[in-house]
Parts: structure tokens; sequence; C-alpha cells
């Protein structure tokens, strides 16, 4: 009987081990993120939070986080962007040149790694903005990777091998894929870098499980001497003037994106108009010294709400109408439920690259509020009730340039916020003093792989506009994390560090906010009062991805990818000597790792470009 119920126990455990993991599906999707055990998608929920519930790392221990392991995650070619996830004790990366690869959450051993052989030397010419990629989905035992020649590809989570492949773009079309993708409603959502050539913007829907491409959304209309593809298109092309389809007008998705399962709403932000200069997108044959207002321009720089069943838009809303200013409206966005003055309010709240920190009812797209988080010289304020912006009529600029506040890298980027219902505060990336001097190029000609229509080397000649907002902090130093009251629209504190590009935050039920900074720095705070609680220098300046944080076996972790890496070269790990090889780390309680390649001789990289897109 004894051998018997050994035998028994042997084969119920041995079950148990052989039955697949969990796989995660819509209702995962839907309920991800509330216990903070795993990190599933891309914004640890689909509100996009980036809020965890973990708080056994809390103000009182934070000081006592240090290195578990780090791991060489291969080649670079850029800043690392991604979001790493985690799931079931595995986090799965992506590299710049898109090679994916799992590892053991608790050791850092690779499992498996897949590289989808770009190639390099054809597509770098290509890529817009920067060789860079922003992260995975996952979704019915497959890891969904954007690939940046345009591929999208489906790999089996646990083998890392291919089920199947997509084509989103085209990279001699002037496109790359360089954003994370969404699931909604059993689709893979993603759009298509580019917006600073002449192309048109895109984002599509694919079947999860076969890689079909379900449906496609243009953000600007196209040639209207042929069939518009929606009506949402002939409306948008009222809004036009001239031939601009002929420079492609831009409107590119490359990042900011949420969605609201109840409302099945997707939610999707556009990027800037293209050319830049509005004079050039009406077609015109000579370009003044001072230009005019001219119309919206839809639908660049806004919000659109779909239906993912069948990308049919049920509402938008355009924050730069008439963009010349490079004010891409795709920075992170956060869904979230707030009672204003004494009101309930589902809303969906951004802090645009122009500036202004926008609260919109995600029901309908009502404006709600707005304020400018940082400074702001391009607009004197906004509608209290439409939103629309009161732009200075000085910075509709001809051949004659001006300098503006903000300029195209914005004061907030794609580097990720994150909302702690608790503190009711959002902790915002923000460059606190961004300038851009614009001025058009008058023998500019929109060809393939042309640049954005404006001036090199622009000297203003215009006198700036007064300005609006919170005025930068005293020094040099510009980059800085703002907390931000989402009600009363207002700072409520505001410590130097980091900038709008690079690295991002999350906040956790133990009071703190996590934030990575280009520099190379890993900084604690207290989510309610700012108090720095923590500062280590991981050594892997001017390449800082956003950081997570998970649940093992009752042991709260904190990951990051950092790093910049060689510009070409193979997919492989490079020299671990090389203290900017890409490398992710992962922190816990008492970790001891020594940081080895802090010591190795270094010669600090310049900081990475302003990309984006």
């Amino acid at each position: 009987m004894k051998q018997q119920f050994i035998f028994a126990m042997s084969l119920v455990a041995g079950v148990l081990a052989a039955q697949p993991v969990r796989r995660i599906d819509d209702a995962a999707l839907k309920n991800a993120g509330k216990t903070g055990e795993d990190w599933i998608t891309h914004g640890l929920n689909q509100s996009e939070s980036r809020y965890s519930p973990l708080k056994q790392i809390d103000t009182a221990n934070v000081k006592r986080l240090g290195l578990l392991w780090a791991r060489d995650i291969g080649a670079g070619g850029g800043g690392q962007e991604a979001t790493p996830l985690e799931y079931n004790g595995t986090i799965y990366g992506i590299t710049n040149y898109s090679v994916v690869f799992a590892l053991d959450a608790r050791t850092g051993k690779e499992k498996w790694r897949w590289d989808p052989e770009v190639n390099q030397t054809a597509v770098r010419p290509k890529a817009c903005c920067g060789i860079v990629n922003r992260g995975l989905a996952i979704y019915q035992n497959m890891i969904i990777a954007p690939v940046i020649d345009g591929r999208l590809n489906a790999l089996d989570m646990e083998t890392g091998r291919p089920v199947w492949e997509a084509r989103a773009a085209f990279p001699q079309d002037g496109y790359t894929v360089t954003m994370a993708p969404r699931i909604a409603k059993g689709k893979v959502i993603v759009g298509v870098s580019g917006g600073d050539r002449p192309t048109r913007g895109y984002f599509s829907a694919f079947d999860a499980l076969t890689g079909r491409e379900a449906w496609r959304f243009y953000t600007v209309p196209g040639d209207p001497s042929k069939p518009f593809e929606s009506l949402a298109m002939r409306k948008a092309a009222e809004t036009w003037e001239g031939e601009w389809w002929k420079s492609g007008g831009g409107g590119a998705v490359w990042d900011g994106m949420a969605y609201d399962p109840d409302l099945n709403l997707l939610y999707v932000g556009t990027g800037n108009a293209e050319p830049w200069p509005g004079e050039l997108r009406k077609g015109a044959k000579q370009i003044g010294a001072k230009g005019s207002a001219g119309k919206d321009n839809l639908y660049v720089c806004s919000i659109l709400a779909v239906n993912p069943d069948t990308g049919e838009l049920k509402w938008y809303f355009q924050m730069s109408p008439g963009d010349s200013w490079d004010y891409d409206s795709v920075q992170h966005m956060i869904l979230a439920d707030l009672t204003i003055n004494g009101r309930a309010r589902k809303v969906i709240m951004q802090a645009n690259k122009n500036g202004f920190y926008y609260v919109i009812d995600r029901t309908n797209g009502q404006f709600v509020s707005g304020q400018p988080f940082s400074q702001v010289t391009w607009a004197k304020g906004l509608d209290e009730r439409t939103g629309r912006p009161f732009i200075n009529p000085e910075v509709f600029y001809g051949t004659d340039a001006i300098t503006v506040t903000p300029g195209g890298g914005g004061a907030h980027n794609w580097a990720p916020m994150s909302f702690n219902p608790a503190t009711g505060l959002v902790y915002i990336p923000t460059n606190t003093l961004n300038t851009f001097t614009y001025g058009a190029d008058a023998s500019f000609v929109s060809k393939p792989l042309a640049g954005n229509g404006t001036a090199r080397g622009a000297q203003p000649k215009l006198a700036a506009p007064p300005s609006i907002g919170p005025a930068p902090p005293e020094g040099t130093a510009r980059g800085a994390l703002v907390a931000w009251d989402p009600v009363a629209q207002q700072m409520r504190w505001r410590n130097p560090g980091g900038g709008g590009i690079g690295g991002g935050t999350v906040t956790t039920a133990g009071n703190l906010v996590f934030q990575v900074i280009n520099d190379g720095r890993l900084l604690a705070y207290s989510a309610d009062k700012g108090e720095k609680l923590l500062e280590i220098q991981t050594g892997l300046r001017s390449g800082m991805g956003p950081p997570i944080t998970y649940l093992i076996d009752g042991k709260q972790y904190l990951s990051l990818m950092g790093g910049v890496g060689t510009v070409t070269g193979s997919a492989g790990p490079q020299n671990a000597a090389t203290p900017f090889v890409p490398k992710l780390l992962t922190f816990a309680l008492d970790g001891n790792a020594p940081m080895g390649w802090l010591t190795a001789p270094t010669t600090t990289p310049a900081p990475p470009a302003e990309n984006h897109n």
C-alpha cells in the first residue's frame, strides 16, 4: 500500500508538472496587474497605469534594494526603450534589432533567443528616428514581437519558435515598427513609425491566432481623387488643403495606446503632421517670411477612440490643430476613474508633448480639463469648454525663424509616466524647458526618406511669445520628475533628473515611485512627498528603459534594461567588459551581486538623439 501511495503521488505530481501554463486570454488581460504577481502587458494593465499593488518593498526598506543578477542581452544600436514582460517566472524582452529573448526571472539564465535577422545595413538608413523597440505583447501562449523592418511575429512562449508572421509595413516605404503591440478582443494592434518622412500614418489590427490583418485605420486622408477608406477619412479630408497627400501627411502611430474592455474602446495617439511647416503641406509654390494658420489637418496630433472589432472611429480629440511644431500626441495614456467637481468621471489622461496635461472623458471624448505642466510659449492656454488651444499667432512661421517652447523633443515624449491611485498623483518624466527654432526650408521638395521641411541651422528672427506654465528649475538641468495632480491640475512636487525621453517610471502600493534616467541611475522616491530614498548608478548610461516589478515565490523583484552598445554587429551577446553593452538588470531586497562592469575602463557615450517614432 505504501508503495502504491508513493507511486500515485508521483503520478499526480508528474501530471501537474506536465500541465501547460495557463494561457493569457482576454479575461487575464482584463484583470492584469490586480495582484501584482506578473507583468503581462506593456503598461502592467490595460489602463496603462503602471501602478503595482505590491508593497513588500516600501519606503522603510527600499534602501536595501540591490542587484540580484545581470544579463547581457545582445547587440545595441540605440537606447533601450523596451518594457520587459514577466509571466510565470520568465522575463521576456526584445533588443533594438528585434531579437527576442526569454530569461529565468530568478537567475537570469537564458531559456531561448529568437533572431529575426534584420538586414541592418539596408534598414538603418530607412529608420526615421532611431533603432529602437518599445516592447512585446503576450497572448494565448504566444509572444507577439514587432520587428523593426515591418514584420510582426508570434513566437511560442515556451520555445521561441515562430507560430506566424505578418507584414505591418515595409521599410522601403519609409516605415518601421518600433512600438509595443497591444491586445484587444483577440486582435493584435500595432502602429507604424516614420512620421518625420513623407509617410501616411496608420495602425492595423491582426487576428492574434493567425496573423491575418483584420482592418487598417489611416490617420490622415489620402488622395481625394481616389475612394476614401472610411467616412472618417472623408470628413478628415475637409480639414486639409492643397495637395497634402503628395507629402504623406504624417500622423504616425508609434507609441501610446490603451484599451477599456468595458466600453470596448481602443485609444490610439497619433503623431505630427508632415512636413512640419504648415505652408509646405498646402503645396505652396513659394514660402513667405511669415506663415499663417491653416486648417486643422485631422487626425494628426490626436487621440482616437475606435471599436477594436471593426476599426470604426467613435470619437477623437485633437490637441494641436494644424500642427507645425512636431507635437505628436502618441505619449503614454492612462485610463482612470476620478471624481472631479463632485462628479465621477471615466477619463483618459495624457501629458502631451505640447506641454499641456489633458484630462478627457474617455466615454465620449469631451474635454474635462487641461493645464501646462511645463513651460509653454506656443499657446496662451486652452478653451475651458472645448480644450482647443489659443495659439499665439507669432508661432506660425515661414522662412523667418522663431524659437518655440516646447520644441520637437517635447515637454514629455515616450518615457512612460505612472499613476498612483493612493496618492492621486501622476509621475511624469519631463523636460522642463525644451525649445526649438523653426523655420521653413523654401527649397524643400518632398521625396522618399526626405527630412521634415524645416531649415537646418535656422536662426531666430522673430521675438518669442511670452510663456505660461511652471518655470524651469534654476541651473542648467532641465530634466525632472514631476508629480502632477490631475484633479486639481497642479504640480505637487518636482525633483531634478531625467527628461521626456528615456527611462520612465513605475509606482507601487509601497508608497514608492521608481524612476530610471539616461545617466544610468535608478532612483526611488516616496510617492506622496517626493523624498529621495534610493540612488543606484547602474553604469548603463545613455539608453535606459522603463522598470517593471513583479512577485515570484513571495519575493518582489524590479527589472529594467539599459545600455546602448555598438551601432552595428551581430545580434548575439557582446564583450561583457564593455560597460555599455545592453543588459537586463534585476534587483531585490538585499541583492548583493557585483556590478563588475563599473570598474572597466570606459568613455561615456554621447546621449542618444531625441528620437521619437
